[in-house]
Formats: C-alpha cells, structure tokens, sequence
C-alpha cells in the first residue's frame, strides 16, 4: 500500500491532503501543490483532472519544492498508485497503430530506443508483464508516461503528443 501527502507550500507547509489511492480529481482538497512527501509506494502525479497532462513519478522520499526538484509547476490535480509487480517484465512497441507493423518486444531497461531498434517511432503498444516508464528523449529524460499492462492502440492512449519514444524503464522500485 503507498501513502502519498500533498502539501499547499513549499517545505511541507500550508493545508495538506494525504492519499492512499488513486485519485482523478484533486481540486477539492487544495488549491496549489508545492511540496510533496511519498511515504511509501510510488505514485504518478498528473497536472490536470483524470490523470491527464504532464506526468511525474515519485517513489518514496520528500519533495520540498516541486519547481525546483521536479520541474513541476503547483497544478496538480490527479495521481494513481502504482501497484508493486513481482515477476518478469515484457512490453511490445510497434511501429503502427492498433498493434500493427514491425514489432519489438523489451524485457529490460532501454536507455537509447533508437541504437537498440533502429527506429523511435512507435505508434501502439501492449505491456504484457510489469509496470513501465517511457520517456519521449533517451537517457530517461523528457516527458515520462506511465504504461500500467494492457493495451494502447495509438500513442495517445498513453497521453503521447508523438509517436517518438526515447527510452523505457520498468518500475521495480516499491519501498
């Protein structure tokens, strides 16, 4: 179980809202969100309603001022847990939409799509084991989206603006 606390200012200060779960609107419990503590679990925060718009990975620890520490500004308005996943990890990327086309299939941490592949444009994709980071540049840098198991038909459903992908790293940190 993960326990995550918002903090309205900077340094844990200001009114607070503690979550233990997903949650796709988090207007009502604060206005602005400039510090946050993960107590335990990792979380996916959202900067709109419905776990839409950037997104930001935290694993556990304090985050005293999320402009500076996550290049985050204080719009924070949804987050989903990430349940842990024991077992193998395996994720196809193909380079059409509605799982079509060349495919690749990963089981481990990719730094550089583009050297390991030959390619970084991916249109769909299905996680069939595990939980997983993509990041739009290489090196796990760039905008990070979130792929829980299942299917996303086209880069969108996985909240894309293009069908590059830089790198991928599964998530086996849980503490």
């Amino acid at each position: 179980m993960g326990k995550i606390i918002f903090y309205e200012d900077r340094n844990f200060q200001g009114r607070s809202h503690e979550c233990n779960s997903d949650c796709a609107d988090l207007h009502s419990y604060f206005n602005r969100c400039n510090s946050i503590r993960v107590e335990s679990g990792s979380f996916m925060v959202y900067e709109r309603a419905n776990f839409t718009g950037n997104q930001f990975y935290l694993r556990r620890g304090d985050y005293s001022d999320n402009q500076r520490v996550l290049g985050m500004n204080d719009c924070v308005r949804s987050c989903k847990m990430i349940p842990q996943h024991r077992g193998s990890y395996r994720v196809r990327l193909y380079e059409r939409p509605d799982m079509s086309g060349q495919m690749h299939e990963l089981m481990d941490d990719c730094p550089n799509i583009q050297d390991r592949l030959n390619t970084s444009d991916f249109n769909s994709c299905s996680v069939m084991d595990g939980h997983w980071l993509l990041f739009d540049q290489p090196n796990y840098k760039g905008r990070v989206y979130y792929l829980k198991p299942g299917e996303y038909r086209k880069y969108s459903d996985w909240g894309g603006v293009s069908p590059k992908i830089g790198s991928l790293r599964r998530i086996t940190d849980y503490s």
